[in-house]
C-alpha cells in the first residue's frame, strides 16, 4: 500500500495539478487569483485543412479539398490519406516543441464533424479520442487547451475557413443549424466540465453576419449558447469573438456571463496602440478580459512589434499556425514532395490526370513530410515571438568565420534595423496588401529571398535590392589582414552600388556589379585589398543603389599583420580648414566622420547659392580628403572671390542631422 501511495505522490509531482482559468475583472487568473497571460499557438490545418496551407488551388474549404481527393483516388484511399495526415500533422513532439518555445496554451481549431456524425446523428468517439490524446499531451507539457469551434454547423461565415458553401447558414437557417451547434457544445461541456487543463471554450471562430442581419442576432445566439453550457459547466471561460472575423463587437457588450472574455483577431494592420484602442476601451468600460485569439501571416518584425504591443497591455495571445506546407511564416515548414507538386499542377490545370496509384502515393508522401522531424525549422519566427531582445540585439543566424565563405541569406537574426535593414518589411494594408518578402522563400524577414540557380552559391539568393538596404553578419576574423573579397552577383543591366562595412567603418571601395544579362546569370565580382582586423566584428553589406542579386561571399587572406584598430576611429566629427587657402584653382578639404551616415559636402557663394556639391553619399566612420577644382556643378571655372563650404552628416535611418559646420575660403585668380 505504501508503495502505491508513493507512486501516486511521484505522479502528482511529475504532473502538477492545474486549476481552472477564470475571468476576474480585466484579467484571466488561476484559482489562487494569480493573473495568467496566455501565450499560445493554434493547431491550424490539422483537423480543419485549409487550401492555402496545403497549396490547393482556389484555397479550397475542407469539404472541397476532401471531395477533390476522393474524386481522384476513391473513398478508401482517401480515408488512408487522412488517417496518415492527421496522425503526422500533430504529435506529442509538436506539443513538446510548442511548450519549449515558451507557450503555456494551445488553441485547437476543430470541425464540428470531428465530434459529430451528421449521417447517424451520433457523436464520434474517435473524434473525442483525438481531443483526449491532445489533452493528455498538454497535461504532460503543462499547457492549457482552448477548444475552438472553427467550423460550425451550416458555417458561421460564408468563407472557406468555416467550410461553408458560400452562405453562412448558421444565421440564414438558424432553426436547422443553431440547435445542432448548441447540442455539440453541451456534449463538450458534459465531457470536460471537470477538466482544469481545458483553458476555455472559444465558441465560434470569426463569425460574419450576412448583409441585413443585425448584430443582435449574434448576441442572442451567444447568450443562448452560453446559457446551455452553463446548465452543465460553470467552470470554464467562454471566449466571445466579434462579428466580421472577430473584429467588431457592436452589441456584444455588456457581458452576459461572469466568466467570459472577449477575443479579437488581428491581421495586416499597424501593430500600434491606436489599432487596438477600441478593444482596450471595451475592456476598461465593461471590466472584462481580452484575449488576442489569432494572428500571424505577416513578417517577423510585425510579429515582434505585435507581441510587444499585446503584452505591454496585459493581453494574452495565440499565434497562427505552428505548421504549414512550404511556408516562411510558421515555425515548422513541411517540404513539398515533387510528386505532390505534380498533383497540385494537375489540379491547377497544368498537367494531365495522374493515375490513382501515383496520386495516392503523392498524397501519402505529403502526409509523411508533415512529421515534425521532416520539417524545416524557421527559427526567426519563434525568436520574433519569444525573444524580448529581437528588436534590439542581433544574434548570429549561422557561425561565420573568415577566411571562408558567407552566404548572403545567412544575415543575423533580429528585427528590421537590427539584423538587416529593408525598405518593405511588413504588411499593414490588409489582406492582399504589400509583400514583405517578394521571394517568400527561406526566411520571414523584410529581406527579399528567392531560389537561386547559381551553381557556385547557396540554393537561395537575396534579390529585389533597393537603395539604403543593408545586411548584417556577426563574423569571427582570424587572422586580421588584407583580404580579397569576392561576391557572387547577377544584374541584368549592371546596376547597383555596394560597399562593405566592418563595425560601421567602410573597408572596401564602392563597387557596381557588371551586367550579366539576367537575374540568374551569375559572375564573381572581386574587390582587392580589403583590410579587416582580427576579432569578432559586424560585417555589413550596404546597398547604396539596388538592381542586383547577391549570393555567396568569400574572403581570401592575402597578407597578415592588421591589428584591431578601434582606437584609430574618429571619436568626433570635424571639418578642417581647406588647404591651400587662398587657392588657385584647386583646394582640398579634410573631414572626419565619427559614425556611419549620409555625408554632404557642398560649396556656396556669398549669396548662399549652391555652387558645387562635392559629396553626397553614405560614408562610414573615418577620415576623408576631398579635392575641388574650382568649377561649379555645370563644369564652369569660377572667378575669384569668397566662398563657403558646409559639411552635413545625417543619420541614415531617421534623416536627423548629426553634425553640421561651415567654413570660409578665398579663391584668387
Amino acid at each position: 500500500m505504501k508503495r502505491i501511495l508513493t507512486l501516486l505522490f511521484l505522479i502528482l509531482l511529475a504532473f502538477p495539478a492545474y486549476s481552472f482559468l477564470k475571468s476576474s475583472g480585466q484579467q484571466i487568473v488561476d484559482s489562487t487569483g494569480t493573473p495568467v497571460l496566455l501565450r499560445g499557438y493554434g493547431l491550424g490545418g490539422w483537423l480543419v485543412p485549409e487550401g492555402y496551407m496545403l497549396h490547393f488551388p482556389g484555397f479550397g474549404s475542407p469539404t472541397a479539398i476532401r471531395n477533390m481527393i476522393e474524386d481522384l483516388i476513391g473513398p478508401q484511399n482517401t480515408a488512408q490519406f487522412y488517417a496518415a495526415y492527421e496522425a503526422n500533422y500533430v504529435t506529442e513532439s509538436d506539443i513538446e516543441a510548442i511548450a519549449g518555445w515558451g507557450c503555456n496554451s494551445i488553441r485547437l481549431p476543430f470541425h464540428y464533424r470531428t465530434l459529430y456524425d451528421t449521417g447517424s446523428g451520433t457523436f464520434r468517439e474517435e473524434g473525442f479520442a483525438v481531443v483526449d490524446s491532445l489533452l493528455e499531451w498538454c497535461r504532460r507539457n503543462e499547457l492549457y487547451l482552448i477548444l475552438d469551434m472553427h467550423c460550425a454547423p451550416g458555417g458561421q461565415n460564408g468563407g472557406n475557413i468555416s467550410d461553408s458553401d458560400g452562405e453562412a447558414r448558421l444565421w440564414t437557417e438558424p432553426q436547422l443549424y443553431q440547435p445542432l451547434t448548441i447540442l455539440i457544445w453541451e456534449e463538450i461541456a458534459e465531457r470536460y466540465k471537470d477538466e482544469p487543463q481545458i483553458g476555455g471554450y472559444d465558441l465560434l471562430n470569426e463569425p460574419v453576419l450576412p448583409d441585413g442581419y443585425s448584430a443582435q442576432v449574434l448576441r442572442d445566439f451567444y447568450i443562448e449558447l452560453t446559457e446551455a453550457i452553463r446548465q452543465i459547466d460553470t467552470n470554464h471561460i467562454v471566449f466571445i469573438e466579434g462579428n466580421w472575423y472577430a473584429t467588431d463587437f457592436t452589441l456584444l457588450t455588456p457581458p452576459w456571463d461572469s466568466n467570459m472574455a472577449y477575443s479579437f483577431h488581428k491581421y495586416w494592420s499597424t501593430p500600434d496602440l491606436g489599432s487596438i484602442q477600441g478593444y482596450l476601451s471595451m475592456r476598461s468600460q465593461h471590466n472584462v478580459p481580452l484575449w488576442m485569439g489569432e494572428s500571424g501571416e505577416n513578417s517577423n518584425p510585425w510579429f515582434y512589434s505585435a507581441i510587444q504591443l499585446f503584452e505591454s497591455q496585459g493581453i494574452g495571445w495565440c499565434w497562427w499556425a505552428h505548421k504549414k506546407l512550404g511556408t516562411t511564416t510558421s515555425p515548422f515548414s513541411a517540404v513539398l514532395p515533387a510528386n505532390y507538386q505534380t498533383l497540385l499542377n494537375y489540379w491547377n490545370g497544368q498537367g494531365g490526370q495522374p493515375s490513382v496509384t501515383f496520386a495516392t502515393n503523392a498524397l501519402l508522401q505529403m502526409a509523411e513530410a508533415l512529421k515534425i522531424d521532416q520539417c524545416e525549422v524557421r527559427q526567426g519566427v519563434t525568436r520574433a515571438l519569444f525573444d524580448p531582445d529581437f528588436g534590439t540585439q542581433a544574434e548570429p543566424f549561422a557561425s561565420h568565420a573568415i577566411p571562408g565563405a558567407i552566404d548572403a541569406v545567412h544575415y543575423d537574426f533580429g528585427s528590421n534595423g537590427v539584423g538587416y535593414t529593408d525598405s518593405d518589411y511588413q504588411n499593414t494594408s490588409g489582406s492582399g496588401g504589400s509583400a514583405w518578402n517578394s521571394g517568400y522563400e527561406y526566411r520571414n524577414d523584410g529581406v527579399d529571398i528567392e531560389r537561386s540557380q547559381d551553381p557556385l552559391g547557396n540554393a537561395y539568393n537575396v534579390g529585389w535590392t533597393a537603395p539604403g538596404e543593408r545586411l548584417n553578419y556577426t563574423v569571427e576574423v582570424s587572422p586580421g589582414g588584407i583580404y580579397r573579397f569576392q561576391m557572387r552577383v547577377a544584374s541584368p543591366n549592371g546596376e547597383g552600388k555596394i560597399v562593405l562595412l566592418v563595425d560601421n567603418q567602410q573597408v572596401s571601395d564602392i563597387v557596381t556589379p557588371p551586367a550579366t544579362g539576367d537575374w540568374q546569370n551569375w559572375v564573381t565580382m572581386i574587390i582587392n585589398d580589403v583590410p579587416i582586423p582580427a576579432g569578432t566584428h559586424q560585417f555589413s553589406l550596404y546597398f547604396i543603389q539596388g538592381g542586383f542579386n547577391l549570393n555567396r561571399m568569400t574572403f581570401q587572406l592575402v597578407a597578415t599583420g592588421i591589428d584591431d584598430a578601434d582606437d584609430a576611429l574618429p571619436e568626433s566629427y570635424q571639418l578642417a580648414q581647406n588647404y591651400p587657402n587662398p587657392f588657385n584653382p584647386e583646394t582640398n578639404f579634410g573631414i572626419r566622420i565619427a559614425d556611419f551616415g549620409m555625408v554632404t559636402l557642398a560649396v556656396y557663394d556669398l549669396q548662399g547659392r549652391l555652387v558645387r556639391t562635392l559629396l553626397n553619399a553614405p560614408r562610414a566612420a573615418g577620415a576623408y580628403e576631398i579635392n575641388w577644382d574650382g568649377r561649379n556643378d555645370a563644369g564652369q571655372q569660377l572667378s575669384s572671390g569668397t566662398y563657403f563650404y558646409r559639411l552635413t552628416v545625417s543619420d541614415m535611418k531617421s534623416g536627423r542631422v548629426q553634425f553640421r559646420d561651415t567654413k570660409k575660403m578665398v579663391m584668387l585668380q
